[in-house]
């Protein structure tokens, strides 16, 4: 069933119906982008260094587990009721996360909004192929959507710096409110109600959704256990195996559900696992670039939020620019597919020049380095989903799209796990040494040096001055031996970055032709 035919349709309605989704994928883009900024001061006040990582595990465990849910019944059922519904609950969790007065409250507050998150992404990405069947409309009206994304993206990093230096952290999260008084009516006028399933049984797997959600959670606990405590405290791995259980029990659990999530054809498909397995490496690769590349400007190299998010900008904003040009080069290659491999090797070249940023760095360089970055990725994201829905087809638009979707979150959680244990493990190794050659004992210098957020909080700093004082060593140089040992921690984040990179171009190498003129 189709309420709204596209060809009875007006451009000036199309034009207006995708503003509407711009203005969704502008919503998420600001609430990620300026949270990663402001996380070392909210640490800093919170007082939760241990939880860092939680704030980000918690909005991608919630999207996770809400992306694909989200995308079959958008598919089932037509996605603009979810659209509307999600901009009200991303609104409404983004002002509780700025009411939060302790870390676990922040954490949940995240959680929650990770679900609106979710269903915002589940169903915005599938709306463009109801909206332009046509694909090579389809890649054109593509880049307005990866150029919103950027530009907000390109925003976030210096707002959320600026915002929160000025007015506080709590402040972030305030800015969601005028988009979304913007993007609920607009959406509500212009957007069409298009349900592609015929009449009948219109039913989804709850029991799927409840392995689907197991299997998630346990990824994440098991991944912060073992980036706590290391492969060897126990829950850790079992929470990992018992993750991989759960998700195998759901693929079987789909193969004989009358009404599955995911189709098994979906499972069947090797072109649509060779894309769901990139979309697990580009997560990982992005969320280390992303969420530990401000811990390394601010706690390693000493930046305020302000410099880091004017120093992270050319990442976000390269992704547009990125996205502009693969719209204009993808019909213009034979082999259209193999774009997503330039855009990994260039993810390879600049993971690898990352590594050589250093506090005397100059700023040109740093940001032409994160704009490489940048630059590769906008090469990545829009393909990724492209492809998708091509080997998808147009009955599984929803749920093709969200399976690229949920998997860059789970590759996040992944990032969270492995790259946490290496920064973590470096940073403890080195300051450990850094400790046993001051000749002086102390718990209180112990417990204040166990975690970088001595490093981003003025307080422990001026704690740390004080022992100094009592207990005659250099603070200042301690101090510099932390900044070195959480560098090179996050240095080992960006290798791993450049490790997957290499992984990624050998399967993108071998994806099926995708051809741009073909209307399907």
């Amino acid at each position: 069933m189709d309420t709204t035919l596209p060809g009875a349709r007006s451009f000036r309605a199309s034009l207006a119906a995708m503003v509407g989704i711009c203005l969704v994928i502008i919503l998420i883009a600001l609430d990620s982008t300026v949270v990663g900024t402001a996380m070392p001061r909210i640490v800093a006040e919170l007082r939760g260094y241990d939880l860092y990582p939680w704030i980000a595990s918690a909005y991608l465990m919630g999207s996770a587990v809400t992306i694909p849910i989200a995308g079959r019944l958008g598919d089932l059922y037509g996605r603009k009721p979810f659209v509307l519904a999600a901009i009200i609950l991303f609104t409404a969790t983004s002002a509780a996360c700025g009411f939060a007065a302790s870390m676990t409250q922040l954490m949940i507050a995240r959680g929650l909004q990770g679900i609106g998150g979710g269903m915002l992404i589940g169903v915005a990405f599938a709306c463009v192929p109801d909206l332009f069947p046509d694909r090579a409309q389809r890649v054109r009206w593509q880049v307005l959507l990866s150029a919103s994304f950027g530009v907000a993206s390109a925003v976030g990093p210096s707002l959320g710096g600026w915002l929160t230096e000025h007015f506080g952290w709590r402040s972030i999260f305030t800015i969601n409110l005028p988009v979304a008084l913007v993007a609920l009516p607009v959406v509500w006028r212009f957007l069409p109600h298009i349900v592609h399933h015929e009449e009948g049984d219109r039913s989804i797997d709850w029991l799927g959704a409840l392995l689907l959600a197991a299997s998630v959670v346990m990824l994440l606990l098991g991944s912060e256990s073992i980036q706590a405590h290391g492969v060897a405290h126990l829950p850790g791995p079992l929470l990992m195996l018992a993750a991989i259980a759960s998700g195998a029990l759901f693929v079987w659990h789909q193969h004989h559900s009358r009404s599955p999530i995911i189709p098994p054809r979906l499972f069947a498909n090797g072109d649509a696992l060779k894309l769901m397995a990139l979309g697990v490496l580009t997560g990982l690769s992005m969320f280390v670039l992303v969420f530990y590349s401000p811990l390394l400007l601010q706690g390693g190299f000493g930046a305020s939020p302000k410099q880091a998010g004017f120093l992270m900008t050319p990442l976000l904003v390269c992704i547009t620019v990125g996205s502009i040009i693969n719209g204009r080069l993808l019909p213009r290659v034979a082999r259209a597919e193999r774009v997503i491999a330039w855009g990994q090797a260039g993810t390879l070249a600049s993971c690898l020049l990352l590594t050589l940023l250093g506090p005397g760095t100059p700023d040109w360089q740093t940001l032409a380095q994160f704009a490489l970055c940048g630059l590769a990725l906008g090469f990545q994201l829009p393909n990724l989903t492209l492809q998708m829905m091509a080997v998808a087809g147009k009955r599984d638009f929803g749920i093709g799209t969200a399976l690229i979707q949920t998997t860059r979150m789970i590759g996040s959680m992944l990032g969270v796990g492995i790259a946490g244990v290496m920064v973590n493990a470096r940073y403890a190794r080195d300051v450990g040494q850094a400790l046993d050659g001051l000749d002086v004992r102390s718990p209180a210098l112990d417990a204040l040096m166990r975690s970088p957020q001595v490093l981003i909080r003025a307080a422990d700093q001026a704690s740390l001055a004080t022992l100094a004082r009592d207990l005659g060593f250099n603070a200042d140089a301690l101090l510099e031996q932390a900044r070195h040992a959480l560098s090179a921690g996050i240095h080992l984040g960006f290798v791993l970055c450049a490790v997957v990179a290499a992984i990624s171009v050998f399967i993108s190498w071998r994806l099926p032709r995708y051809e741009i003129t073909k209307n399907r």
